[in-house]
């Protein structure tokens, strides 16, 4: 805490017990903090809380027209229901897959990689279902319903309704066979009208890796360019996905067609939601995907820190109270911070995932949401949901030789910034937060964060120095005694 990097900082700590809440060590508890991605325990237990561990999201494909035989005259449409992964990441057992370092990070990080699992998943059972249904010809169009909530470009990323692959594209540079060849291109999910070409050549062992990625034509023509090394690991990138609702029609029409389902519109046009009728009232309902319970994405938000279904969770709360507008959702949360015993007015949210500005939250409250986790039944899921020092997550490559390992689960944030003026980098926050593992069964919660801290350089190493600070603070307040 007293290196040169904190010298115009500001630090917090707080470490209470966990029978009575009994204050064991106390720094600035009631001070307003940046909370980084901390802020994401408030929305996911809000989001937990009022859908429920066990819920699971049904998507639902309709049949809208007249049926005669195997021939459909008239539309599909797909309801979305706000699923995140729509089995994109969804393991043989049910459980959610996940790598420490996601993809949704691969722009900003170094390192990060791509689960096994086919990102298509969920919309190819939808397809199937259909085809089981007796639906063999569409003479008509598929339509994705995405009317569940509006946009709110507020929440950064913004949530919609259907979401496949976190509403990304994912490409992976592989080096070539010797310097000068051309570098190997994989990308996913495949969709028309989407296409994707690299001119990224192979360079020499050592030399840099700096590959570019341009978008054009709404996002449906990617391009990469630039160089990777020839001893360089697969490099992961991302494009995003600008208009998730027509990539979802397309990508449903043509897994229709892998499962033998002839639909007589164009696939790679857009989405014809003007045609979608009042309700589904009467309407057969010919296919429909099932999620994995809640709790599985919770871990998945927390473990990786999942911005967009951090943001998600607001928008699901506000569907639970009847509406269609995402910024609803802040008083259903307000309403569950009172009933958790969390004092609100010591936090300030405009998000879900702790990335606004406006974000600020005190160690106080932060404590606060993590003992009422361990007054409920879920205590166990929740404190597992979160990442592992030196185990797992964003915390899986921290203190892994250190006593503390395995015994700190904690969720961490970080807001940063360029400092043009002295050529480093600005750290708004590195926040660390969870349960400290005494022994015994006895856990207890904890907040360690430093607002105001700067790297010596421009390097983005010395930001990881500084988590790595934190890490070891908690590693630190686990093995006192």
């Amino acid at each position: 805490m007293r290196k040169p990097e904190y010298r115009h900082a500001q630090w917090g700590l707080l470490q209470t017990e966990p029978a009575g809440g009994r204050v064991l060590r106390s720094l600035f508890p009631g001070q307003f903090f940046i909370p980084g991605s901390t802020a994401k325990l408030f929305a996911v237990s809000g989001t937990w809380r009022t859908l429920g561990t066990d819920h699971r999201f049904v998507t639902p494909v309709y049949a809208v027209g007249q049926r005669a035989g195997a021939t459909l005259t008239g539309d599909l449409d797909l309801v979305a229901q706000g699923d995140l992964t729509l089995g994109g990441r969804t393991r043989p057992d049910g459980t959610i897959a996940y790598t420490d370092l996601d993809h949704t990070y691969a722009n900003d990080f170094p390192g990060a990689t791509l689960t096994p699992e086919n990102p298509l998943a969920g919309i190819d059972q939808l397809a199937r279902q259909v085809r089981d249904s007796g639906i063999t010809r569409v003479d008509g169009d598929v339509i994705v319903d995405s009317r569940l909530f509006g946009p709110d470009p507020v929440l950064d990323p913004t949530p919609t309704p259907l979401i496949v692959n976190d509403n990304l594209i994912d490409l992976l540079t592989t080096p070539g066979d010797r310097a000068g060849a051309d570098a190997r291109l994989d990308w996913r999910p495949k969709a028309a009208p989407y296409a994707v070409t690299s001119t990224v050549k192979t360079v020499a062992a050592g030399e840099p890796t700096n590959v570019t990625v341009t978008a054009t034509d709404g996002g449906t023509r990617i391009r990469l360019s630039g160089t990777i090394a020839a001893d360089a690991a697969p490099l992961l990138r991302t494009s995003p996905i600008t208009d998730p609702a027509a990539f979802g029609r397309t990508a449903l029409i043509e897994a229709l067609a892998r499962a033998g389902v002839r639909v007589t519109a164009d696939p790679a046009g857009p989405n014809p939601a003007a045609r979608l009728p009042r309700d589904y009232a009467g309407r057969p309902r010919v296919a429909e995907y099932t999620s994995p319970p809640y709790e599985q994405y919770a871990k998945l938000i927390l473990k990786v820190s999942h911005n967009l279904g951090a943001n998600l969770g607001i928008c699901l709360m506000a569907v639970s109270a009847g509406s269609k507008q995402c910024e609803d959702g802040f008083p259903v949360l307000a309403a569950f911070l009172d009933r958790a015993g969390v004092d609100r007015r010591q936090a300030e949210l405009m998000d879900g995932r702790g990335g606004n500005p406006a974000d600020r939250a005190t160690p106080q409250a932060l404590v606060q949401m993590l003992a009422y986790w361990q007054r409920t039944p879920d205590a166990r899921l929740f404190r597992e949901a979160l990442p592992v020092l030196g185990v797992d997550g964003l915390l899986a490559d921290n203190c892994r030789s250190c006593p503390a390992r395995g015994k700190v689960f904690a969720k961490t944030g970080a807001a940063v910034g360029g400092d043009a003026l002295n050529d480093r980098l600005a750290v708004g926050a590195i926040t660390i937060a969870g349960y400290l593992d005494k022994g015994g069964g006895r856990f207890d919660p904890f907040y360690a964060g430093v607002n105001g801290a700067a790297t010596a350089t421009a390097n983005p190493a010395g930001i990881l120095s500084i988590a790595n600070d934190l890490a070891l603070i908690a590693a630190y307040l686990q093995e006192s005694p």
